[in-house]
């Protein structure tokens, strides 16, 4: 998956913004202000942090040998770097929804009835 596809279909999920807190090369996908994923502009090949479940994450990373990883300069238990370009959509979608619903479940009462009403 190319930028442009892993940044649409991020940009797809409900109540998502796009932002470059850190600098003009990381681009930050954040639901109701909740970081859900990231990735460097510059970095090849190109990878995107995702948010995980601890056990998924160990799982991941066993199945997909060499392009999931321990999450790049993020918490490693929580987060996993995955190289988009050597991951099928399919699966690369599933770990953006994966991460995406993580955050969303996270969300205090408040933010998650924002949410409903988008």
């Amino acid at each position: 998956m190319n930028i442009e596809a892993f940044r649409s279909y991020c940009l797809s999920k409900k109540g998502v913004a796009e932002e470059f807190p850190f600098d003009e090369h990381t681009l930050v996908f954040k639901v109701m202000g909740k970081m859900f994923a990231l990735t460097s502009l510059e970095r090849l090949p190109l990878s995107a942090n995702l948010k995980c479940d601890p056990d998924k994450a160990i799982e991941y990373r066993e199945q997909y040998d060499g392009v999931i990883l321990p999450g790049y300069h993020m918490n490693k238990k929580h987060w996993n770097t995955c190289i988009l370009e050597e991951l099928a959509p399919n699966i690369l979608q599933h770990l953006v929804d994966h991460s995406y619903d993580l955050v969303v479940s996270k969300l205090t009462k408040k933010l998650k009835a924002e949410l409903a009403a988008l």
